[in-house]
C-alpha cells in the first residue's frame, strides 16, 4: 500500500492518475477525483445540478449527482472497461461539485445554472454535467451555445421533451422545444434514442423509436447517431429513463419497452468519431431505485464519456489510432 492515500478527493496533489483506495471506504467524488473549484488545468470537470423543481411526476432527481458519484467508486483503480486503461493517465479531470441553488427561488435556477456553467466552460474544459431533471440541460446548452453555436443534439430518452413552451416555464418535458425555438440546437442534425411516448410536435429532430431500437444493434444506432449529426460540434444529453425500467427503476417518469443498458453503453462506446464537447446524465432518483440500479447505470454512462474524451486526446496526441466505428 505504498504510495497510497485515503480520500484522494482531497488528499490528490493533481488531477491525473488513479485512485488507489478500498470501493467501500473514502470521500465520495466522482470516480475519486480531486474536489476543487480550479479548473485551469483540467482537461474535464465533472459537475452536479441537484435540481428537480422542474419534474411533472415523481420527485428525487436532486439527489441524482449524490447517487452517481457513490455508485462510480466501483470504478476505482482498475483499468476501466471497455476501454483498457486508466482513463486519468493523461486526462486531467476534477469534480467541481455542485451548483448552488435557492430552493426557494426556483425562477432564479436557470441563470444560476447557466452562469456556473459558462464560468467552467470559460477555462476549455469538457463539462460534465450530473443531474438533476432534464430542465436542467437547457440552461447548459445556453451557455455552450455562447461558445459554439447552434449544437447538434443527441437526446438518450423515453420522452421527446418537445411539449408546449411559453418560454418562462420551469419544466422538463419542453426543454427541447425552447432550445430548438432560441436557436440553441440545430434540429437538422439532431437525433432522439429510445423514445417511447408521444408529443405534439418532433421539430423535425430525427427520432428512433423504442421498438425501433429493439430491432437493431448497437453499432446500427451509432451509425445513425453519426450520420445524423454530421461533424456538427454535438452535446450528449442522456436522460436515464431511456433504459427500460428492468434497467433503471430510479428515476422519476420510468416507460417500458425501453432498451437494455448493455446496449446502449455498446452504442455510446461507438461514438468516438462525434465531435462531443459537452454531455450530461440526468433523471437518476436514488429513493425510487433499488441496490443502486439505477446510479450504478448512471455512472457508467457518465464514465464512458470520460473514456471517449480521453481516447480523443490520445488520438489527437498521435499516440493511439481512430477508433471509428465498429460496424
Amino acid at each position: 500500500m505504498a504510495n497510497r492515500n485515503i480520500d484522494n478527493a482531497f488528499t490528490a496533489r493533481g488531477s491525473k492518475g488513479a485512485s488507489y483506495e478500498p470501493t467501500y471506504a473514502g470521500a465520495l467524488s466522482f470516480m475519486r477525483r480531486r474536489y476543487t473549484k480550479n479548473v485551469k488545468e483540467a482537461d474535464a470537470v465533472v459537475w452536479g445540478i441537484p435540481f428537480d423543481a422542474a419534474v411533472t411526476n415523481r420527485p428525487g432527481a436532486r439527489f441524482g449527482p449524490q447517487a452517481i458519484r457513490r455508485a462510480s467508486a466501483i470504478f476505482d483503480n482498475d483499468p476501466q472497461y471497455p476501454f483498457a486503461r486508466d482513463l486519468f493517465e493523461n486526462l486531467a479531470v476534477v469534480d467541481y461539485g455542485d451548483c448552488l441553488l435557492d430552493s426557494g427561488n426556483h425562477a432564479g435556477a436557470p441563470a444560476a445554472i447557466e452562469r456556473e456553467a459558462t464560468k467552467v466552460l470559460k477555462s476549455g474544459a469538457f463539462l460534465l454535467t450530473l443531474g438533476g431533471d432534464h430542465f436542467v440541460t437547457y440552461p447548459v446548452l445556453k451557455a455552450y451555445a455562447a461558445i459554439h453555436g447552434p449544437l447538434a443534439l443527441v437526446q438518450f430518452d423515453a420522452h421527446q421533451d418537445t411539449w408546449p413552451d411559453d418560454g418562462k416555464r420551469i419544466d422538463h418535458g419542453s426543454f427541447v422545444t425552447r432550445a430548438v425555438r432560441e436557436g440553441i440546437i440545430d434540429a437538422d442534425r439532431s437525433i432522439q434514442i429510445g423514445i417511447r411516448t408521444h408529443a405534439p410536435d418532433t421539430f423535425g429532430i430525427k427520432i428512433l423509436h423504442g421498438h425501433e431500437i429493439d430491432e437493431m444493434r448497437a453499432s446500427d444506432i451509432a451509425y445513425a447517431i453519426v450520420e445524423r449529426t454530421g461533424g456538427r460540434k454535438t452535446y450528449v444529453t442522456f436522460d436515464i429513463d431511456c433504459l427500460d425500467p428492468a434497467y433503471a427503476p430510479g428515476t422519476g417518469t420510468p416507460v417500458a419497452g425501453g432498451p437494455s443498458s448493455a446496449r446502449i453503453l455498446s452504442t455510446l462506446r461507438q461514438l468516438g468519431q462525434i465531435d462531443i464537447v459537452g454531455a450530461d446524465i440526468v433523471e437518476v432518483a436514488p429513493a425510487y431505485d433499488h441496490a443502486d440500479i439505477t446510479a450504478i447505470a448512471g455512472s457508467t454512462v457518465a464514465q464512458h464519456y470520460l473514456g471517449l474524451l480521453a481516447e480523443r486526446k490520445a488520438r489527437l496526441s498521435g499516440t493511439e489510432p481512430d477508433q471509428g466505428l465498429n460496424i
